[in-house]
């Protein structure tokens, strides 16, 4: 395969592959990644990826879930120091 077709495709590869997986260089708010993950829920239940995509979408998925994950427990925590704050008044 000649360089350039090759360079072509791996452009496409990696436009294909960021399509899917969640963007880590800035942080995305929680209703983002929700809604990022429900899409990527959505493509796997209808079933028309290869088994490759499919396994791209879950390990997206899963990184979207831990982020979630801490950023709930992020939000959690300046709850309840608001919470402890207003009982201490």
């Amino acid at each position: 395969m000649p360089r350039r077709k090759a360079d072509a495709q791996e452009n496409i590869e990696k436009k294909q592959d960021a399509k899917t997986q969640p963007k880590e260089e800035k942080q995305q708010g929680i209703e983002e990644n929700f809604a990022q993950l429900e899409e990527i829920i959505r493509k796997l239940e209808a079933g028309d990826s290869t088994l490759e995509e499919s396994f791209t979408c879950y390990e997206a998925g899963m990184k979207l879930v831990k982020s979630l994950g801490s950023q709930i427990d992020k939000v959690e925590k300046k709850i309840q120091i608001l919470s402890e704050g207003d009982e201490n008044e």
